[in-house]
């Protein structure tokens, strides 16, 4: 896959960000799609959609220290800051997979750039709830 430009880079069309978190203000649990979203392409009511939405970007699109292997729609996981928690939400659909391989010393590479920052990473996969060091 090529490079993409840090400051090209768009939703495109992912639309994990609609399923993964819960959203309260839509009475939304995790892991399932928003009503309102339309798979691979967006939500359907983008203009009135609620506060939480509106401010919400993953890091993939903001951080240009993310390189392209985070690209939501690559890695099946989105990332996000809140304060000095940086958090992971997995795909129900990688299964066990970011446990092992690439997916692995990704995570922890990400854990070792958030500790430097004086942070630190939390991930959620399913109803598994971890944090993940970089050791």
């Amino acid at each position: 896959m090529p490079e993409v430009s840090f400051q090209t880079r768009s939703c495109a069309r992912c639309t994990l960000c609609c399923r993964l978190p819960d959203i309260d203000e839509l009475d939304k649990p995790a892991n399932v799609n928003c009503v309102h979203c339309v798979e691979g392409f967006g939500c359907r009511t983008y203009e009135k959609r609620p506060q939480t939405c509106r401010q919400f970007q993953c890091d993939w699109l903001t951080d240009p220290a993310l390189d392209d292997a985070w690209n939501p729609l690559d890695c099946y996981m989105i990332v996000y800051r809140q304060g000095a928690q940086r958090t992971v939400l997995v795909d129900p659909s990688l299964g066990k997979a970011w446990q092992q391989g690439h997916y692995a010393s990704m995570l922890k590479d990400l854990a070792r750039q958030s500790e430097a920052e004086g942070g630190y990473l939390i991930l959620f996969a399913g109803d598994e709830v971890r944090r993940i060091r970089p050791i």
